[in-house]
């Protein structure tokens, strides 16, 4: 048990390091239109997870999904928005907004837990309530400084929020699920590809390099999230949110350090407000668990 755990954290700390990094190799593609690395990433994806899942044998999990219509419609809602998701945050990358897309990942576990209120009649406590409103005020600071929402990173926050969301209440395997929404993706990637104008896109004119460097937007999609599905077998998901913060901490590290995106005294206050509100949920989940593990123990002792 003890042994699972650790290979847990490993895996963990594996997802969320390569998510952390990920705009290094979209920024180094951008001399390559955002559609068209998406409608790559798209189709190497696809045809990764459909040999995973032969290999693992989750074809019946599959064939159980198409058979259900019910399952299909919403599939088709998640594959809209992982794919509006997918392009938003390429984009953002090779338009030095690392800092947006940042902000919006730190964002999406207080859009999830309004999601949750909203759609699983969950209660806030004062401490989430606390979070959510320094969310609101972040947010209305962007707006009152710049003039305009920041939505780059509300779009990304909401997208993978609402994605996380339909993907909960369908309960389908990561494999199975990214397997559906990629095959419908599909189509529309290869139609991109048959119809744009754009030179990289007949692969027989390309470098190597570039073919490689194509090619590889497959892995850096599915090695991640393979990860991630070991780590969720392994770990609690309450110590699996913990890690999450890595992405975006990476990401905001590139961007300042790496990438030289200017780093203004307000635009460093709208982070200061969303890392205060998420402090408060972390310190807030570690003292829940403090007080799950003494009442087990308590538990434990009364049985003997």
């Amino acid at each position: 048990m003890q042994t699972s755990s650790k290979s847990g954290i490993l895996y963990a700390l594996t997802a969320f390091t390569l998510w952390a990094i990920a705009p290094i190799y979209f920024k180094e593609m951008s001399f390559i239109p955002a559609q068209e690395i998406l409608a790559h990433r798209i189709i190497w994806s696809c045809l990764i997870v459909l040999v995973l899942i032969i290999l693992l044998r989750y074809t019946s999990a599959l064939k159980t999904v198409l058979r259900s219509p019910k399952t299909l419609s919403a599939m088709l809602i998640s594959t809209v928005l992982i794919g509006f998701n997918w392009g938003i945050f390429i984009w953002a990358i090779q338009n030095n907004k690392i800092l947006s897309a940042s902000l919006g990942y730190y964002i999406n576990p207080l859009i999830s837990i309004l999601l949750g209120v909203i759609f699983f009649k969950d209660k806030l406590d004062r401490v989430r309530k606390a979070a959510v409103v320094l969310c609101f005020c972040a947010v209305a600071f962007e707006v009152i400084q710049f003039g305009s929402l920041p939505w780059i990173a509300l779009a990304l926050a909401i997208t993978f929020g609402f994605y996380g969301l339909v993907r909960k209440k369908v309960a389908v395997d990561s494999f199975t699920g990214m397997a559906i929404e990629t095959a419908i993706l599909l189509p529309f990637a290869l139609a991109y590809l048959i119809l744009s104008d754009s030179p990289s896109t007949n692969m027989f004119d390309n470098s190597s390099t570039v073919n490689w460097l194509l090619l590889a937007s497959g892995p850096i999609t599915m090695v991640p999230l393979m990860c991630f599905a070991a780590a969720a077998n392994r770990v609690s998901l309450v110590t699996l949110g913990f890690f999450q913060y890595i992405g975006p901490t990476g990401m905001f590290i590139l961007a300042v350090f790496l990438y030289d995106e200017p780093l203004s005294p307000e635009k460093l206050t709208t982070f200061v407000l969303i890392w205060s509100a998420l402090a408060m949920l972390i310190v807030d989940s570690i003292r829940r668990l403090r007080k799950t593990k003494v009442v087990k123990l308590i538990d434990s002792d009364d049985a003997i």
